[in-house]
Order: C-alpha cells, then structure tokens, then sequence
C-alpha cells in the first residue's frame, strides 16, 4: 500500500455542489490540501457561471436527486466544456445516458462503490472487497497489513446450492402462504386417501382415480354400494374436509394475489434455508448490494418494511426474495434462519437502525457474522468499540475517497477499507492511502447548509 501521491501542480481550484455529508467530506479533505474550494448548495445558473469562471480544475457535483445532478452536470458542460465532473447519480439508466450525452464527466454511485467492500466480508470474513473482473471474481485481502488482489472461488460446490435451492421450494413464509400450502396439500390428501381406498377395492386406477375427484370436487362417487358402508362414510367425511380445504386454499390464493408476492412459494424467490445473506434495508445500497452477491452466487434475502418502495418492485423482478418487516423483530430474523445464514448486512440508511438490527441478531444468533454500513451519523464512530462483533463499512467515507482520487486525477477503479483506513485501488490493482478529513472541517456546514441538508438527507432515506 502507498501513501497518497502528492499534486505536482501544487494547490488547485474545485467547485463542490451539494449539502449532503459526501459533499462536506469532499471539501474538508480538499482544503486540508490547501486546494481552493467553492461550496455552493443549491446554485442558480449565474452563481455557477461565477464559480467556474475561476479556472475551475474539476466539479463534484454530490447530491441524492438524481434530477439535480443531471441538471447541474448538463449546465457545467454546457458553460465550460473542458472541466472534469464527477458526479454522483443512483438511477443506472440516468447514469448511463449522461456518460453517453458527457464523456468527460466521470458518474458513479456510492451503492456501485460501497458494494464489493460490503459484499467481501460477507461471503467470507478475511475479504475486504469482492468484485467481478471479467468473467472471474478477484477479491481483495490483507497481507503485511497492505491490501491486495487475488482470484477469488466460492467455497460450496454448485451441486450444493441447487440442493439446498431444491429444498426452499414450497416453503410457508406468511399466514397467507400458510394457508394456501395447507389448503392445497389437504385437498391432495383427500384426493390420495380416497383413490387408495378405491384401489384396494379392487378398483382400476384410472376408474378410482375419476371417483375420487369427484369426491374432492364435493359431488360425490358415481357409485355407491349398498354394502360399502364404509366408503360412504369416508367420502362424506372427505368432501367436508375439501369444503375446508378449499377455502383455506382459496384465502391463500386471494391473499397472494392483493399482496405484493415478494417472495415465491417455487422458482428463484424462494426463501433460501441456509448459506445466505440476509441483506435489512433495500434502499439503493442494499439493492446492489443483493445483485453484487446474487452474481457471485450467493444465496440472499432483503428484509424491507415498505413492500411498495420501487427497490423492492425491482428486487421482484430481479428474483430477489424480499420479506416484508423490521429487520430487528426476532420473529422475522427467525424465520429468515439467522442462525444458519452465512451472514446479515445491515445497510439501511440510518445508521442508527443499522445498530439495532445488528444488536438484534445478535441476540438471536451470537455466531452469525454481522456486517454494518455507517457514514451518516457521528454515533457511528462509538460502535467500533460498542459492536466488536460486526464488520462496518463507512458508505460515505468510501465514496469521498473515490470522488477525491477522481478529481486529482488518480485512476481509480474502486475503494476498500482496511482497519481504519480507505484505500483507493488503481487499474494496476495497487492500492494508495487516502486520509480523509472529517466534515465538520467544512465551514458550510452550518447556517444556510441545515436546511438543504436536511432536504438531502430525506431524499437520501427515501432512496436508501
């Protein structure tokens, strides 16, 4: 690991726009450099001409509107088209077309940044970060106290996860499941029972078996012998329990198709029984967070108290299972099987929440390794001492150190923590240090900064 290059140029000048906690980190580290640095929050089109008529040497555009982004990386390129932007934008489809409308401007997400590093503790403990190169998996590890790179294979052969995707299939995980599963498997009963009862009466299977649904279908036998006393008790006994069957099946049914059928009862949104990731929080980090394990072929399940949020729509159709509940309620960590799981990473927005679901699993299952993302409260810094048992990745701190590398022209690829610190990783897969200073350093962080910062923050826990 090498320390962080010096400027040749000596200090520069930058504009940072945007109220949210990346964008204060970004200016405090760069005025610690002795780089100028103009904060603007919300600018007009004239207070943005006036900043970059400075000889701007790069823009941070840092906010969580998607919109705004677009529009501020729209207007910069259209009054001064040779300064580098970098800009934060979660939408993939908004990021793609403005990489394709602006090719100088370098679009990133702090979700797309923060996901190998919170992926690579979670399928295995000695990972700092684990993405696809290619079309293999390269994960980055500790040696020497010095991060590096080497292939990386998951550990369960694939024979192993099909099995154990096999057995999830037709497994209960609400009332509603419930009673479909159990309305469906009594009407088979009924259908089985009597069909043995007619077999062993000597009747051909095909015959017996058109007599038994006639039975479910509560319509009776064609025939019924005098002397088969017995049978007719059995068949009326049988078409009264269908009776029940079939409205608990029908319940069930109703019930799947109001809801919004997160999770399958067959096919690849089953709920996994163990070797999984529980992932609590489906914002934008927790979503690709999901995709980024699903790729390297780790079985997962989000956890998502609003079953209507758009990231849960996408997960749907993504084949992602996603449970509807608080991450922290015991009751949802057990039937999720906490204590088989391979890990929960707990990656909402708040980091507060994030504490507490981790104080709740391990509750539940002391052994499951727990995974935490922080970078939006100050209490996050107490929980390195307060949680030992988890892994906590700051999001924020991440994110910074990349947009920095960006704007000094270092070629970054991505960003990991080791212990303490944030390395940036090169396209030579060689990892430089990258101090950071702390956002109370930026003097915009009071007065007319609270009220646009709390605007963001909204956003930001609306988008997760």
């Amino acid at each position: 690991m090498t320390p962080i290059r010096p400027t040749p140029s000596g200090p520069r000048a930058f504009v940072v726009i945007g109220g949210t906690n990346l964008a204060r980190r970004v200016c405090a580290t760069l005025r610690e450099r002795d780089d100028t640095v103009v904060h603007l929050l919300e600018p007009t089109d004239g207070e943005l001409r006036a900043a970059l008529r400075d000889s701007s040497d790069g823009v941070a555009i840092l906010l969580h509107d998607d919109v705004a982004a677009l529009r501020y990386a729209l207007a910069v390129a259209h009054l001064f088209p040779c300064v580098p932007v970098v800009a934060t934008v979660f939408d993939r489809t908004v990021a793609d077309e403005l990489k394709r409308l602006l090719p100088q401007c370098d679009v990133t997400s702090p979700a797309d940044l923060a996901a190998p590093a919170l992926a690579g503790p979670c399928v295995d403990p000695s990972n700092l970060a684990v993405r696809r190169a290619g079309r293999g998996v390269r994960a980055v590890r500790a040696r020497h106290d010095a991060p590096y790179t080497e292939e990386w294979h998951p550990r369960r052969p694939r024979l192993g996860r099909r099995l154990q995707h096999m057995a999830g299939q037709l497994r209960p995980h609400d009332a509603g499941a419930r009673l479909l599963l159990i309305g469906l498997f009594g009407i088979l009963a009924v259908l089985a029972g009597d069909w043995a009862w007619l077999v062993r009466d000597g009747h051909p299977p095909a015959e017996a078996l058109f007599h038994a649904a006639r039975v479910v279908a509560t319509v009776g036998p064609a025939t019924a012998p005098e002397e088969a006393s017995g049978y007719q008790v059995m068949s009326s006994v049988a078409m009264l329990a269908t009776l029940v069957f079939s409205a608990l099946f029908t319940a069930g049914v109703i019930e799947r198709m109001l809801g919004p059928r997160l999770i399958g009862l067959i096919g690849p949104r089953t709920l996994p029984r163990s070797g999984h990731v529980i992932v609590v929080g489906m914002g934008q980090v927790g979503m690709r967070l999901c995709v980024e394990l699903r790729h390297l072929g780790i079985p997962v399940v989000g956890v998502e108290r609003d079953p209507h949020a758009s990231t849960a729509r996408l997960a749907r159709s993504l084949g992602i299972p996603v449970m509807t509940g608080h991450g922290g309620d015991r009751a949802v960590l057990e039937r999720l099987r906490l204590g088989h799981a391979r890990a929960l990473a707990a990656v909402g927005s708040d980091d507060l929440d994030n504490i507490a679901v981790a104080i709740a699993a391990h509750g539940v299952a002391p052994g499951t390794r727990l995974v935490i993302r922080a970078g939006e409260h100050e209490a996050i810094a107490e929980t390195r001492s307060l949680l030992p048992m988890g892994t906590i990745r700051d999001v924020t701190s991440l994110a910074a150190a990349y947009v920095l590398a960006r704007l000094l022209g270092e070629p970054a690829t991505g960003v990991v923590a080791h212990q303490h610190d944030i390395c940036v990783q090169t396209d030579e897969d060689t990892f430089v240090h990258w101090p950071l200073t702390a956002r109370e350093h930026c003097p915009h962080s009071n007065g007319a900064a609270s009220s646009a910062q709390a605007a963001q923050q909204a956003e930001h826990a609306r988008r997760g």
